[in-house]
This record gives structure tokens, sequence and C-alpha cells, in this order.
């Protein structure tokens, strides 16, 4: 009984592990998006952060279209950074997960 206990606990450990190293990865993973006539275009990584923003000159005179070209664009990309992180980071959670009965139904 304890020792597939202590089996659990280290398979949940180097769980952690992996989920930590995917992060990391997921830094490198670059999502580019850009505004439907190509005048702003983004740049973010799958943890979302913003590594560049390039801005066409035509949208610097209005500064009303810029501020909605980079809502629209900056959250469209926000949404697909967010796919590919929860998906990448659900796979290697269910991988590590331990094999308890009756648990498959909480993991679909």
């Amino acid at each position: 009984m304890f020792g597939d206990l202590m089996g659990m606990m280290g398979k949940l450990k180097e769980t952690q592990k992996k989920v930590e190293a995917t992060k990391e990865r997921l830094n490198t993973v670059m999502i580019d998006e850009q505004s439907s006539d190509g005048a702003l275009k983004v740049t973010l990584t799958a943890n979302r952060q913003i590594k560049s923003i390039s801005i066409d000159n035509s949208l610097l005179t209005d500064k009303e279209q810029l501020e909605d070209y980079l809502i629209l664009t900056l959250n469209k990309a926000i949404e697909k950074a967010t796919k590919v992180n929860e998906a990448e980071l659900a796979a290697v959670a269910k991988e590590g997960m331990p094999n308890i009965p009756g648990m498959d139904a909480f993991m679909k």
C-alpha cells in the first residue's frame, strides 16, 4: 500500500517537473497574429508575453483606429496563445497522472 502511495508521489513530482519544463519551452513558442488588412502585426509567446508589435504608418494618424486594431489583434493572439498553452499543459498533466480507477471521467 505504501509502495503505491510512494510511487504515486514520485510520479506527481516527475509530472510537476515536466509541467515546469513545458512552461519554459512555451516561452519559445511564438504566436503571430495580424489585423485583417495586415496594418498591425503582433507576436507573443504561448505563455502570453508580447514580443513584438509592428504598426503600419497609416495607423499612426488615427489614434482611435490604432487602439481598435490593437485591442482586436492582441485579443485574437492571446486567444490563440491560450489554446496552445492549455493544450500543451493538459497533455503533460494527463500523461503524468497516476492511474486511479474512476478518474478518467473527470479528465474529459
